[in-house]
């Protein structure tokens, strides 16, 4: 299968990570980078289109129509934020994104980054926790051709990556020394979603366990 990808985030640590597998992949024929900012990388298989208000991604309908797979890995950490700031970016956004896509394209898979220990009764005492259940739970009730949501833990990088800290690095080592059942590739990651697109899983919420076993169909 051809799959025609669009990918969110690709400035950031996760985004990037999944935009090297998606160029790497055969399978993945082209990708379509919606960015907030310019994100410089040249190949053949990709384009960029620089939106910065996802809230106004309804003025590109004709640039987002044609694509079999979003796969959604803007984010932000919670560290020092108020609930109403970080529910504002985390779900008021994608949520805007998602039924933006929904207009134009009803047969696109979406794969949403959400994060592990995201919390799907959304009465967590983390505010994160709570704010992410809330996003899973919603798009999973979008009439997309699949929705999924991914909860990655630890990740290593890809070689060459530019949008990620040493610090980050170090300590994801030392949990897979500890937990190496915890700790996750960027290539088993961005790995998973292409399958998700191409064969789809039987849930919607895939914690570790369920990415690395989704990472090895074919």
């Amino acid at each position: 299968m051809a799959l025609k990808v669009m990918i969110t985030g690709a400035t950031g640590m996760v985004g990037e990570g999944v935009l090297f597998e998606c160029l790497q992949n055969p399978r993945v024929t082209e990708i379509l980078m919606v960015n907030r900012r310019h994100y410089e990388l040249q190949h053949p298989k990709l384009r960029e289109l620089i939106v910065q208000d996802f809230f106004q991604l309804d003025q590109h309908a004709q640039e987002i129509a044609d694509y079999d797979a979003c796969f959604f890995c803007a984010g932000i950490s919670s560290v020092g934020m108020k609930e109403e700031k970080y529910t504002h970016i985390t779900f008021d956004t994608t949520l805007a994104f998602a039924r933006s896509l929904l207009k134009v394209n009803g047969a696109m898979t979406f794969c949403y980054i959400s994060g592990a220990g995201t919390d799907s009764s959304e009465k967590s005492r983390m505010m994160w926790a709570r704010v992410k259940g809330r996003t899973e739970n919603t798009l999973a009730a979008l009439p997309f051709k699949g929705e999924y949501n991914f909860r990655p833990g630890a990740m290593l990088p890809f070689d060459g990556q530019k949008n990620w800290k040493s610090v980050y690095r170090l300590i994801t080592k030392v949990i897979k020394f500890f937990a190496p059942a915890s700790v996750i590739t960027m290539h088993e990651l961005g790995n998973a979603m292409i399958n998700a697109a191409v064969t789809g899983y039987e849930k919607q919420v895939l914690e570790i366990r369920d990415i690395k076993a989704l990472t090895g169909k074919r």
